[in-house]
């Protein structure tokens, strides 16, 4: 016969990450978020963050200066891209083969040096503060919108890059879901979806039949709504555990060979494969991380052993979205937490400059085809139509039909606004 039955560690057939969450915690605190208001319907369904932590360069990538002194453009070639008179770095050909698709917003601007807080800045749209940890655009998204298909709205891959992707204030039950490990790894697999060691499914089921016993004597003796909620808990960490359609979502090596090669056999394009999977299947955001992009020394070097491996999976999954018709209903953005400084410095690399950088988007309700702003002769400062990273995230918000207006409650029963002081920049949008 089986162990006897120990509720502690039946419930533990996985942990939520790094936060310790057993699978009913996690459902039972995503059960407390606000069902989305009845509203008009958003352009976009679900979000793909893409994150180039470190700070990438935005002269050797989305906003060369061809034009400019040597010791300014630095050493790396150029590119023409799809759209007249617009260049990308040598290393993205097959991104700038599809520039027709995509809006690049080449006044980013903020006033964060420092890695850690540049990182807020991006993930949550607010300043750092001493007094309050904000949440993510994730955790916000999953507080808002909800589940959908029995999956965890917000999905990190492979995992949660930095305490700003998390849910700051919000329930921890609105941090990401994160992988645990690299789809690009041979024998991949997610952690908390399959079941441990020894226990078989039909031990599985036998646990589950005399909790639901457990359950039913204590509600027999209570009537309590607490106790008809925690059966509800338990029983969709159930389907999440034993649904096929979750761990389908999941499942990489279900995809052709040939379209993963397509993505590339890396880091990047199984990281994006993936993302692509779970947006198909009812994540509605996920944030992935790729590559190491603090290049103080040896840019050139640096670049060109990241840049094509990305260039390769990200136009891939342009191409993948667009195949599935998708692509008009998924938001994908590109960014990091600074650019680099306008001139190379004495070790043949770029410091950390938050003035002026480059971010990506595409899908989901962005125009196509499109330049927003525009950085100086040497890239140091914006020129034209600076962007806030409160109007960024009020466009990111106002694409998926979240309020970025709306107030949340923060610790103390304080309202805090989803975003403050910020507004949608109608001129990214289709």
């Amino acid at each position: 016969m089986g162990s006897p039955l120990n509720r502690r560690n039946f419930m533990h057939v996985g942990a939520i990450g790094a936060l310790g969450l057993t699978l009913d915690q996690y459902m039972r605190l995503q059960a407390a978020a606000p069902a989305a208001p009845g509203a008009k319907k958003p352009k976009a369904e679900a979000c793909i963050h893409i994150f180039l932590p470190g700070g990438m360069a935005h002269q050797e990538s989305f906003d060369p200066k061809p034009f400019a002194p040597v010791e300014y453009r630095g050493q790396m070639g150029t590119i023409q891209t799809k759209l007249e008179g617009v260049q990308f770095s040598e290393c993205l050909p097959k991104t700038a083969a599809l520039a027709d698709k995509i809006t690049v917003a080449r006044a980013m601007t903020h006033g964060e040096a420092a890695h850690e807080r540049g990182t807020h800045n991006m993930f949550t749209g607010y300043r750092p503060s001493p007094a309050l940890k904000f949440p993510s655009m994730g955790s916000v998204v999953s507080h808002e919108l909800g589940v959908r298909n029995n999956l965890p709205p917000y999905v990190a891959v492979p995992s949660m890059p930095a305490q700003d992707a998390g849910s700051g204030y919000l329930s921890s039950s609105f941090a990401p879901f994160s992988l645990g490990s690299d789809p690009a790894n041979a024998g991949f697999r997610v952690q908390d979806l399959t079941l441990p060691g020894g226990v078989t499914p039909d031990r599985f089921t036998t646990r589950r039949s005399m909790l639901d016993a457990v359950n039913a004597h204590f509600t027999g003796k209570e009537k309590s709504d607490n106790l008809d909620a925690m059966d509800t808990f338990y029983q969709r960490a159930y389907g999440l555990i034993s649904s096929e359609k979750a761990r389908a979502a999941f499942d990489i090596n279900a995809e052709p060979a040939a379209l993963r090669d397509q993505y590339g056999r890396n880091a990047a394009g199984q990281r994006l494969l993936m993302a692509r999977r779970l947006v198909e299947s009812g994540v509605r955001f996920v944030t992935l991380t790729y590559g190491g992009w603090d290049l103080h020394g040896g840019i050139v070097a640096g670049t060109k052993n990241q840049l094509p491996q990305f260039d390769q999976a990200y136009a891939a999954l342009l191409t993948d979205l667009q195949t599935r018709g998708l692509l008009d209903s998924t938001l994908i953005m590109i960014s990091s937490e600074f650019g680099r400084t306008p001139k190379i410095n004495a070790t043949a690399g770029r410091d950390h400059w938050p003035k002026v950088f480059s971010v990506v988007l595409a899908g989901g309700g962005i125009k196509k085809g499109f330049i927003y702003g525009k950085s100086d002769a040497t890239a140091s400062e914006p020129e034209e139509d600076g962007l806030t990273v409160e109007d960024l995230a009020h466009t990111v918000y106002h694409c998926l039909g979240v309020d970025a207006d709306k107030r949340l409650m923060s610790p103390g029963d304080r309202p805090i606004d989803i975003v403050r002081e910020g507004k949608t920049r109608k001129e990214l949008l289709a």
